[in-house]
């Protein structure tokens, strides 16, 4: 079990329940923290994506989202062994030569420590915004993912589909990782299960409760177009609130918050037992920390007493 850490700051949420001292924490505080969880062995670095966020839903979502390729260019930069994930791209937001040359160029200056978790996200307006067909964004992403693949492994690419088209296109820099920047899927659904069957690196499920993790690898591996390859699962214990709600809107509103261990043991048998059902990667739930010096020492207890355990 590996744990990760989100960016400070990335983003504000009612659902993150973002306390008063991390809105006030600068670049150089976040600078600090990324150099502290780097040293301390932590294993990814996460940050979400969001453009624009109608008024309507300011108050639920905030908007105050860094977007995460520059952000995580900013988090390479200061580091030398996080892996730099997105969490999530919403990815028919962007034109896949957009992303190819976004994501090729960090996992090329971060020497190969670029993954994104893409996912088409739930936010129609945000799609309106953009002059994007909401109802088509499940189609959109199945074409995006391939003609990104074309642009990181061809010298020159070519593609043809209904919302994507180029020929003879050279793009570089190509990625370190080879063949392509690994590519996580985000959300619960069959079509999710199936991207990550064809091309996933790795699964970042949203509401699926835990003990529902192994069927639905079972599901996806059985899939006839299933690469073969072992698929990571990213399951934060932070997401255990959301495993039981109807929706994104109805979680963040309704359903109590799993209360953040801070018990060494429990939360050993909590990781254990998050393992024990294919999780390979997860961020703990924060405790409510005074202010940033105990959240650093949070990070330190973490290393210390919990990563020896679970790793």
């Amino acid at each position: 079990m590996k744990l990760n850490i989100h960016m400070l700051n990335g983003c504000q949420t009612a659902a993150m329940a973002v306390p008063d001292w991390e809105v006030g924490l600068t670049a150089s505080d976040i600078e600090r923290q990324l150099r502290v969880a780097d040293d301390l062995g932590f294993w990814k670095v996460t940050v979400p994506e969001h453009f624009g966020i109608p008024a309507a839903h300011i108050a639920l979502s905030g908007d105050h989202y860094a977007h995460p390729t520059t952000a995580l260019g900013f988090c390479a930069g200061v580091t030398h062994s996080l892996k730099l994930a997105s969490l999530i791209t919403i990815l028919p937001l962007q034109h896949p030569l957009v992303h190819a040359k976004l994501w090729a160029t960090l996992d090329w200056l971060s020497n190969g420590r670029a993954e994104i978790v893409a996912a088409v996200g739930w936010l129609e307006a945000e799609y309106e915004m953009l002059g994007l067909p909401f109802s088509e964004r499940g189609a959109i992403f199945d074409e995006y993912i391939p003609a990104m693949i074309e642009l990181w492994t061809k010298d020159l690419a070519t593609f043809e589909g209904r919302y994507v088209n180029f020929r003879d296109v050279g793009a570089r820099p190509k990625p370190v990782q080879k063949p392509i920047v690994p590519l996580w899927f985000g959300g619960d659904a069959k079509p999710v299960l199936r991207r990550v069957a064809r091309w996933g690196a790795g699964w970042s499920p949203f509401m699926t409760p835990p003990d529902r993790i192994p069927e639905q690898l079972d599901w996806l591996k059985s899939q006839p177009d299933y690469h073969g390859r072992p698929i990571n699962v990213m399951y934060s214990t932070f997401m255990l609130r959301f495993a039981k709600a109807k929706d994104t809107v109805h979680a963040i509103r309704s359903v109590p918050e799993a209360e953040p261990l801070t018990d060494t043991q429990k939360l050993i048998d909590q990781l254990s037992y998050l393992s024990g059902l294919g999780v390979t990667e997860t961020d703990i739930a924060r405790p409510a920390h005074r202010d940033f010096e105990e959240y650093l020492d949070w990070l330190r207890w973490l290393s210390a007493e919990i990563m020896p355990h679970v790793a």
